[in-house]
C-alpha cells in the first residue's frame, strides 16, 4: 500500500506542532547520552507534572487512587512511570516501552596507559556496531565515577565548546594498501579502538624515578586529579562511556529531518515519554506506563535490562498498596496489559536497496512503523503479534489521524534484530514493535525524519488513552 509523504498534507499548524516537539526532542538528545543521563532527565520531567517516587509514597504510607502519578528508577539506569487509573492496576496496564542504552565505546577498568609518545584509554565496545565508523570523529566522554567514600562525580567532557575533544585514530590511506583488502569487520579491531587522550608529558624538576617514566600518563593523571579529584584505582569504579561530541542537528537544506548520537532508542524513549506526560492531566480507566530500560542492546541483560524482576517487582509494590498484596493479580495485571514496544526500524535507504525488500520496508516521513514481529531468519527470538491486536491498533490510529506503516527489517535471509517485546510477551500480554523508521542505525550519527517524531509522539498519545 502506497503510503505520501507526510509533508504534503501538513497545515501550517500542523508544521508549528511539528517543530516544537522536534525541538523538545534535540534537547533531551542532547541532554541524554547515557542511561543515567536519560533516567536524571525523565525523573526532573516527571517531577515538573506532579509525579512522586513510589517507594517512598508507599513507605509514608499515603494512599494512592486513580490520577496519581508515580515512577521508580532502578540503579538510575532504568525508569517506569505510573499514571493510575480508574480500573484496578490488575485489570491491565497500557505500557510504552523502550531502551535508553545505544551502541557506543567503553572505558575499560584498567584503561590508562602510554605508547610511544601518546596517552591512550583502553575501551571495550558496547552493543553492535561497525567498528570502522567510530575513527576519526570528534568524541565525547560521559559518566560517572564512584569513590571509596560513597560520593559520586559526574563525568562529561566534550560538549561544551572550550572543552577538549578526544578521537580514535585511523591509518592515513597513503600506507592503507593491505587494510584496504580486508573485510569491513576487520578493518578496525575491537582493541584498536583505543582512546587518545594526551601527548603532554607531565613536567617535573630533578630526576624522575622509575615508577614517574610515565610521564604522558602521569599528566594525564594530574589534570584528572586537579579536576575532578580522581585518582588511577578510581577507574575500577567508573561508569565511562564514549560517544560522540556535538549537538543533534537539523539535516538538510528544508530542515525536515534530524542527525544526531544515540536516536536508537531514544527517538523512541522521548516520545513516549512526551506522550506519557502529555496525557498526565487526565484520569484514564487502565493505568497507563512508560517503561524506559537499560541493556537492551546487549540482550536486555543485567539488573537495568528487561530481563530483571525491576519492573515486575514494582507491579507487585503498586498492586499492593492499592488492591492487595497477591501474586496472583500481579500476573493477572502484567497478562491483562496491552504494549508498544517502542524500537527503531530500519527506514529504507535507496542507496542500499538490494538489503530491502521494498514493499515491507519502512519509509521516513511516512508516518510510525509497526513490525508485526522481528528477529531473524524464521523470525526466530521474535515476538509475532496477534492479528486481533493490530486491529485494535490500527483503529485507535485511525481514529486518532495518526501516519502509520508496517514493515520488516530488511529482506528475509539478510539478518534481522529484536527488541523488548519478546520478553514482555512472556507475561501473556499483547505486545507489538512499533517505532521510528531511521537510517544509519547504530552508526555514530544516525538520520530520522521530523514528521515521524511527531507521528509517533501523537500515536502512543492516542494508544494511551485507547
Amino acid at each position: 500500500m502506497k503510503k505520501e509523504n507526510l509533508w504534503l498534507g501538513y497545515t501550517q499548524a500542523d508544521k508549528e506542532q511539528l517543530n516544537d516537539v522536534c525541538e523538545r526532542y534535540k534537547k533531551c538528545l542532547d541532554e541524554g547520552k547515557t542511561e543515567r543521563e536519560c533516567v536524571a532527565l525523565a525523573v526532573n520531567m516527571a517531577k515538573e507534572k506532579g509525579y512522586k517516587e513510589l517507594y517512598s509514597t508507599i513507605e509514608k504510607g499515603e494512599q494512592i487512587a486513580a490520577g496519581d502519578k508515580l515512577y521508580v528508577v532502578q540503579m538510575n539506569k532504568s525508569i517506569a512511570l505510573f499514571q493510575i487509573g480508574n480500573k484496578p492496576v490488575s485489570q491491565g496496564m497500557r505500557i510504552l516501552g523502550g531502551h535508553i542504552d545505544s551502541p557506543r565505546i567503553d572505558i575499560k577498568a584498567n584503561p590508562l596507559y602510554e605508547k610511544e609518545g601518546f596517552a591512550y584509554f583502553d575501551t571495550h565496545y558496547y552493543g553492535g556496531i561497525k567498528k570502522y565508523q567510530w575513527t576519526a570523529v570528534p568524541l565525547a566522554i560521559h559518566g560517572v565515577v564512584a569513590k571509596k567514600d560513597g560520593t559520586t562525580i559526574t563525568v562529561c567532557i566534550g560538549e561544551k565548546e572550550d572543552d577538549p575533544v578526544f578521537v580514535i585514530t585511523d591509518l592515513l590511506v597513503h600506507l592503507a594498501g593491505e587494510q584496504m583488502t580486508k573485510k569491513a569487520s576487520e578493518v578496525v579491531t575491537g582493541e584498536n579502538l583505543d582512546l587518545l587522550i594526551g601527548n603532554c608529558p607531565l613536567e617535573k624538576e630533578g630526576d624522575l624515578d622509575k615508577e614517574e617514566k610515565e610521564t604522558l600518563k602521569a599528566n594525564v593523571l594530574k589534570i584528572l586529579a586537579d579536576t575532578y579529584a580522581l585518582e588511577e584505582e578510581d577507574f575500577l569504579s567508573a561508569e565511562l562511556e564514549i560517544v560522540p561530541a556535538g549537538k543533534a542537528r537539523d539535516l538538510g537544506f528544508d530542515r525536515s529531518m534530524v542527525l544526531a548520537y544515540g536516536q536508537d532508542d531514544r527517538i523512541c524513549s522521548f516520545t513516549s515519554l512526551f506522550a506519557m506526560l502529555d496525557v498526565a492531566e487526565e484520569v484514564t480507566d487502565s493505568t497507563l506506563c512508560c517503561l524506559l530500560v537499560d541493556k537492551e542492546e546487549i540482550g536486555s541483560v543485567g539488573a537495568t535490562g528487561m530481563e530483571s524482576r525491576f519492573f515486575e517487582n514494582a507491579v507487585a509494590e503498586l498492586i499492593a498498596a492499592i488492591e492487595k498484596d497477591s501474586q496472583l493479580l500481579v500476573r493477572r495485571a502484567l497478562a491483562n496489559s496491552s504494549m508498544l514496544s517502542s524500537d527503531v526500524s530500519a527506514g529504507f535507504d535507496p542507496l542500499y536497496a538490494d538489503a530491502f525488500e521494498k514493499n515491507n520496508s519502512a519509509f521516513l516521513a511516512k508516518g510510525i512503523t509497526f513490525n508485526k514481529y522481528t528477529g531473524v531468519r524464521g523470525k526466530r527470538e521474535s515476538n509475532d503479534a496477534n492479528a486481533e491486536y493490530i486491529a485494535e491498533l490500527r483503529k485507535i490510529m485511525d481514529d486518532a489521524n495518526v501516519a502509520y506503516q508496517f514493515a520488516e527489517l530488511g529482506k528475509v535471509d539478510m539478518g534481522g534484530g529484536g527488541t523488548i517485546a519478546y520478553i514482555m510477551a512472556n507475561y501473556g500480554m499483547n505486545v507489538i514493535d512499533s517505532g521510528v523508521a531511521v537510517l544509519n542505525m547504530h552508526a555514530p550519527f544516525e538520520v530520522s525524519s521530523k514528521a515521524d517524531i511527531y507521528e509517533a509522539v501523537k500515536g502512543y498519545t492516542a494508544f494511551l488513552r485507547g
